[in-house]
């Protein structure tokens, strides 16, 4: 089910985010495993990075009023698939480093979600991610891992009614930007705070 804002996101909604980010094991998603619990963002080949344990709290937190149960939710540039992984409902995550996604898909597999794969609740696809992936949309939620150098209208297009993007805008000065869809499909923008991502960019520069 789409469009729908989850009630009661307030302190239990919290507890149950601590709790299914804690049974996500980070160091099934790095390769350098001596830190990967350290909060600082990782490098996981192919010019892709794996976040810092702060910026997915971040992120989560942000979507939790749209994760509600049956959310439909777009992970792009999911790199090694860890947010994947804490995703609620039917979850795609799509990155144009194929050698990534089938990384990710062991990462997964790895971490008890190969049942979850098989099954289709998680699909990681191998694609331009700056088209989003209309075929499974529209989105509850969006979260975008790598900074786009504008707003990208395909990606809002994605949003289901309601809706929220969660989404790193700019090239040398980035902001995390909130993205909501209401009901009637009126969209508003809200920079939340001052970031620095690798670039959301084609196949080529990431080779």
């Amino acid at each position: 089910m789409t469009g729908e804002v989850c009630e009661g996101c307030g302190k239990e909604k919290l507890l149950a985010l601590d709790l299914a980010m804690s049974k996500v094991d980070r160091a099934n998603y790095v390769y350098n495993k001596a830190s990967a619990y350290e909060d600082l963002p990782q490098p996981i080949g192919h010019g892709a990075t794996i976040s810092a344990p702060h910026m997915h709290a971040h992120t989560m937190e942000n979507l939790l009023p749209l994760l509600c149960p049956g959310a439909r939710v777009l992970d792009i540039g999911s790199g090694s698939g860890y947010l994947v992984a804490d995703g609620a409902g039917t979850v795609v995550g799509i990155e144009h480093v194929p050698e990534l996604v089938d990384w990710s898909v062991q990462n997964l597999a790895r971490d008890g979600l190969g049942a979850a794969l098989a099954g289709g609740r998680i699909r990681m696809v191998a694609g331009d991610g700056r088209k989003g992936y209309p075929d499974a949309g529209p989105y509850d939620a969006i979260h975008v891992g790598a900074a786009a150098p504008t707003m990208p209208a395909e990606l809002v297009e994605q949003l289901a009614r309601p809706g929220r993007m969660f989404i790193p805008v700019g090239t040398v000065a980035q902001q995390i930007v909130q993205v909501d869809k209401d009901a009637d499909g009126n969209v508003t923008q809200q920079e939340l705070f001052d970031v620095m991502y690798v670039p959301l960019t084609d196949r080529k520069p990431q080779a």
